[in-house]
């Protein structure tokens, strides 16, 4: 058995940046043009009139304050509400793949490391453009790879059940060497004319290149215990798919972009992600005052809030438990991933941490780190 270790990570970020008040402007004015068509149906009651949102409700019911998309133009169109994203020609890199590069490329530059180095890449995300060729076999092709490469959709918890794939792959000696990717169009599958959800969601890319500890060049992070849990839940769902074209209706259908039930995600998903990691640490001797940091899915401010203080038995300590969606928004599976990659550097020798994502399936999954070199 060989030790694995994450040796460099990498996040892509797109240049377009939609604020809260941007966003409330152009939701209030499709809003305001739904009223004013459908005036008369929904003064018979056959339509409920849609209501404003405003920037302090999409904060104070999320944290979040920007989101970063791949396009701004046709989310903030009141006649669209959603990217206008051009299709590709077959012979052009995909978007996903390009973004998942740019990411890959990062994360081998900090490890001091080549494509040539890689023996595996999973692209482990939860909207993929594509259901085959599979875009970590084109990300494989466009950056120069061997070995193999496939892709993984365990949702938002892509990345750590990514990373627990990868790193028993190098542990048992089948490879010495993975990429997990996870590049995330969430724009493209988010209801933008949905008022519960319409701010939840962002664009982003990332990278974590996991090789045989021994063969670090520098700072790493070993990988000392992933576990992972599923129990299936209708609670968060997208029902979109190929399969789509052999039902009797095509229209513009609600249940074809992402859907939850937030209340019930809140009141099951807390207590399933906190005992979770309580149990993780508890296997591996860990206690809460050696825990010295804990990158978390990047969902809800108040979820993560919750989550840290009943794993620590106290509320986090300033920079125990970063935030970044009020910056980045959720980015799926990313987002522990962006919260590893921003805020690990100044983790001394010896130090452990944990990235924990959880979202659709249920599933939730958790990976401990200890600062090593």
């Amino acid at each position: 058995m060989y030790a694995a270790a994450i040796t460099g990570h990498g996040v892509f970020t797109p240049e377009n940046i939609i604020t809260n008040d941007e966003l409330v402007v152009a939701f209030n004015a499709y809003v305001d043009r739904f009223n004013t068509e459908n005036v008369a149906k929904i003064d018979n009651g056959e339509v409920a009139a849609k209501a404003h949102s405003s920037a302090e409700f999409i904060h104070n019911a999320s944290g979040i304050e920007n989101r970063y998309v791949m396009d701004k133009e046709g989310v903030l169109d009141p006649a669209r509400m959603y990217p206008k994203l051009d299709a590709r020609a077959d012979d052009a890199p995909s978007l996903m793949a390009e973004m998942g590069m740019k990411a890959a490329k990062k994360s081998l530059d900090m490890a001091g490391k080549s494509a040539a180095d890689v023996d595996a890449i999973l692209c482990a995300a939860s909207n993929h453009e594509r259901a085959y060729p599979a875009i970590a076999i084109e990300i494989q092709d466009l950056i120069g790879a061997g070995g193999f490469a496939f892709d993984m959709n365990v949702a938002c918890s892509s990345a750590t059940f990514g990373i627990q794939a990868a790193a028993d792959m190098i542990k048992s000696g089948s490879i010495r060497s993975a990429l997990v990717i996870c590049p995330e169009i969430c724009s493209a599958h988010l209801e933008w004319r949905d008022r519960d959800c319409h701010f939840i969601f962002g664009d982003v890319a990332t990278a974590v290149l996991i090789e045989r500890a021994e063969d670090a060049k520098g700072p790493h992070f070993e990988i000392s215990s992933t576990r992972c849990a599923t129990s299936f839940s209708n609670n968060i769902r997208n029902n979109n798919g190929f399969l789509r074209r052999t039902h009797d209706h095509m229209d513009d259908r609600r249940d074809m972009q992402f859907m939850q039930n937030g209340r019930k995600v809140f009141k099951e998903v807390l207590p399933l992600v906190s005992k979770h990691i309580a149990d993780h640490m508890t296997a591996q001797n860990i206690t809460a005052d050696e825990l010295k940091r804990l990158w978390l899915h990047q969902a809800n401010k108040t979820m993560n809030d919750y989550i840290g203080k009943k794993v620590l038995g106290r509320v986090p300590e300033n920079g125990e438990q970063p935030n970044i969606l009020q910056d980045y928004a959720n980015t799926s599976s990313a987002g522990s991933i962006i919260a590893f990659s921003q805020h690990s550097d100044d983790m001394a020798a010896g130090d452990h941490g944990l990235i924990c994502s959880f979202g659709a399936g249920y599933s939730v999954g958790s990976v401990i780190l200890r600062k090593a070199g």
